[in-house]
């Protein structure tokens, strides 16, 4: 079985049923879409398609526009066609974080080359989005709320054994977040001892908000980083 088989199988496999807060609800793209299953089967076919050893970059969880739409961790459906070479006619999405990482990915080789190198999941594999007063609902991230939190810990560790033991290197492990993602994913390695180091990088939502203007400064550092083969 190829890592693309496995990574396939681990999303379409993915179920969290356990109690959350009020108002908080399950984004899982794998069950409330077939189609998903199968635009990111044909991703993860197309550069996936070989049992070579992946280092890993860990996201906080999905959102409704990026792999809440196609399955893919930061890829909406426009990179996905201009990039990726996959088309999606039914729909089409954009998500900012995406225009980031694929700024990113084109600035370490382009998509062969960066996914030869790199599996990018998230450090929840499922989203949640909350309930408005409004009736709408937005994203929300499993450190947002201390009871979320505590209902998912176990759910995390479970999923990130299961993608170590799919072919990913553990001596480093680059986490999308200084902020309360870093915090708790170092701190969660110290008890199950994931990986041997953990690197934060600023999130892409935060550098696209917040430091557009030093956009192409975090590129290349992000580039600095995930090319030193020494960590």
């Amino acid at each position: 079985m190829t890592l693309a088989e496995r990574i396939i199988t681990f999303n379409r496999d993915l179920n969290f049923d356990n109690d959350l807060p009020e108002g908080i609800h399950v984004l899982n793209p794998f069950k409330e879409n077939n189609q998903i299953n199968d635009i990111s089967a044909e991703f993860y076919r197309k550069f996936y398609n070989d049992n070579k050893s992946r280092h890993i970059i860990m996201g906080i969880n999905p959102g409704r526009f990026g792999a809440g739409t196609t399955g893919i961790p930061f890829t909406d459906t426009v990179r996905l066609k201009e990039k990726c070479g996959i088309n999606i006619e039914s729909l089409q999405t954009y998500e900012l974080s995406s225009v980031f990482v694929y700024d990113v990915i084109q600035a370490y080789g382009g998509v062969s080359k960066f996914y030869s190198d790199y599996y990018i999941t998230s450090v929840c594999p499922l989203g949640f989005t909350k309930t408005k007063e409004n009736g709408n609902h937005v994203n929300y991230n499993f450190y947002d709320n201390k009871q979320l939190t505590m209902a998912v810990n176990e759910f995390i560790i479970m999923n990130i054994r299961k993608q170590l033991e799919m072919g990913i290197d553990k001596d480093v492990c680059f986490c999308l977040g200084t902020g309360k993602n870093s915090k708790y994913l170092i701190e969660l390695n110290k008890k199950e001892h994931f990986f041997d180091k953990i690197i934060p990088l600023e999130h892409p939502r935060y550098i696209m908000q917040y430091k557009l203007k030093a956009r192409q400064e975090y590129v290349d550092k992000y580039i600095r980083l995930l090319k030193n083969k020494m960590f």
